[in-house]
C-alpha cells in the first residue's frame, strides 16, 4: 500500500518552531520546580538546624540542672535494729577543703566554679578533631599550645568549668560509702577535611569521678626485696573506669557547636560567690543557687544566614557580652537552679 498525497495531509507532526518552544517551556518549568525545591529543602534545614539547636541545648542544660541539684548531698545509712551489716550510720570519708593553690583542684567542696578555662583542670589542652563524620579523641588529639589557646580565646568568651561533688551509697562494695564528682568543661574543636580545617568551634565535655579512700597496700620493700611491707596510699579521685567505679568516665562529649557557657552561684541574697576554696573555702557552703547559661551555634560551616549579620553574646554580666558578625544562628539558655543539697561541709 503506497501513500498517496491525500494520506500525507492526515499525518500531523511538530514544526522545528513548535519543537523549539516546547523545550523552552519545559525547561522553565524544570527550573522553577528545582528553585522550589531549593527554597524548600534549605528552609528545612535551616528550620531543622534551629530545632537541633534547641533540642540538644535543653538536654545539656537539664542534666547539668539534676548534677547542681544533688551538689553537697550526703548519704545517712541510719541504724537497723537486728542488722547483720557492720555498716557506719553516715559518711566517714575523708574531707579535702583543697584551700590552698596546690590542693584545690582535689577539694571536696559540692561546688566549684573556674571562669573562662578551658579544659579538665588547665588553660593547655587539647583541640579534639572532628574528621568528616567521624569523631576523634583520645590521646590522638592535637596538642593545644599556649599561643593556639590565645587565638582561640579571642575568637569567643568561652567558656567556664564546673566540678560537683556529692555521696552515695553502695553496700555491696568495699567502700560503701561513695563520693561522686561531676565537671563540665569545654574544648576548642576542630572540623577537617582532608588536611584542611573548614570550622573550629567548641565542645562540652561532663567527666565522673570516684574518690577512693586513703588504703593500705603491700608493696616490695626497697630494702628487702624478699619481703614485703604495709604502704599507706593517699585517697584520690578516680577517673578511669574500673572495678572500683565501673560507671566513672573522662571527657565524655555532650554536645558539640558550643559559644560559651557561665556559671554564676549565688547565696540567699543573691549576691555572687567566688568559689575558688584557695580564696574562701566556707564561703562555698553558702551557694544557695546556681545561674547557667549555655549558647550554641548552628552548624554549617557555611553558616545559617546568605550574608553576615551582627548578633550579641548574651550573658548574666554586662561585661561580658560579645558583638560578633557573621552568617551563624545563635541561642542562649538561662536557667536557675536551687543548690537543695547544700549546708554544712562534709
Amino acid at each position: 500500500m503506497t501513500l498517496t498525497a491525500k494520506n500525507t495531509k492526515k499525518s500531523l507532526g511538530f514544526t522545528l518552531i513548535e519543537i523549539l518552544i516546547g523545550i523552552v517551556i519545559s525547561t522553565i518549568m524544570m527550573a522553577a520546580m528545582f528553585t522550589t525545591y531549593n527554597v524548600v529543602n534549605n528552609s528545612y534545614s535551616q528550620v531543622s538546624d534551629v530545632a537541633s539547636i534547641s533540642r540538644a541545648g535543653r538536654d545539656v542544660v537539664s542534666m547539668m540542672m539534676r548534677d547542681v541539684r544533688m551538689a553537697g548531698f550526703k548519704y545517712y545509712y541510719g541504724i537497723f535494729v537486728g542488722a547483720e551489716e557492720d555498716i557506719p550510720s553516715q559518711d566517714y570519708l575523708e574531707y579535702v577543703t583543697g584551700d590552698t593553690e596546690s590542693t584545690k583542684y582535689e577539694s571536696h567542696a559540692p561546688i566549684i566554679i573556674y571562669k573562662d578555662i578551658l579544659n579538665y583542670k588547665e588553660i593547655d589542652g587539647y583541640i579534639a578533631v572532628n574528621k568528616g563524620s567521624g569523631y576523634k579523641g583520645g590521646n590522638e588529639d592535637t596538642k593545644l599550645t599556649g599561643k593556639d589557646v590565645e587565638e582561640t580565646k579571642s575568637l569567643s568568651l568561652c567558656c567556664d568549668r564546673i566540678h560537683i561533688v556529692y555521696g552515695d551509697f553502695d553496700a555491696n562494695t568495699e567502700q560503701q560509702y561513695k563520693k561522686y564528682r561531676i565537671s563540665y568543661f569545654a574544648l576548642p574543636m576542630e572540623k577537617m577535611s582532608g588536611s584542611i580545617t573548614v570550622d573550629k568551634y567548641y565542645a562540652i565535655y561532663r567527666s565522673k569521678e570516684s574518690w577512693k579512700q586513703p588504703y593500705e597496700e603491700e608493696v616490695e620493700d626497697p630494702d628487702n626485696p624478699d619481703e614485703t611491707v604495709i604502704e599507706l596510699k593517699a585517697g584520690e579521685w578516680v577517673t578511669e573506669q574500673s572495678d572500683f567505679c565501673p560507671d566513672c568516665y573522662q571527657a565524655e562529649l555532650m554536645r558539640e557547636y558550643l559559644v560559651d557557657m557561665e556559671f554564676i552561684a549565688l547565696d540567699r541574697y543573691g549576691e555572687k560567690i567566688n568559689t575558688d576554696p584557695a580564696v574562701d573555702h566556707d564561703k562555698l557552703y553558702d551557694i544557695r543557687s546556681v545561674d547557667i547559661k549555655l549558647t550554641f551555634r548552628s552548624s554549617s560551616p557555611k553558616g545559617y544566614f546568605k550574608r553576615k549579620i551582627k548578633s550579641v553574646v548574651k550573658s548574666f554580666d554586662e561585661e561580658r557580652m560579645k558583638s560578633i558578625e557573621d552568617s551563624f544562628h545563635r541561642e542562649s539558655i538561662f536557667v536557675t537552679v536551687h543548690t537543695r543539697n547544700i549546708g554544712e561541709p562534709f
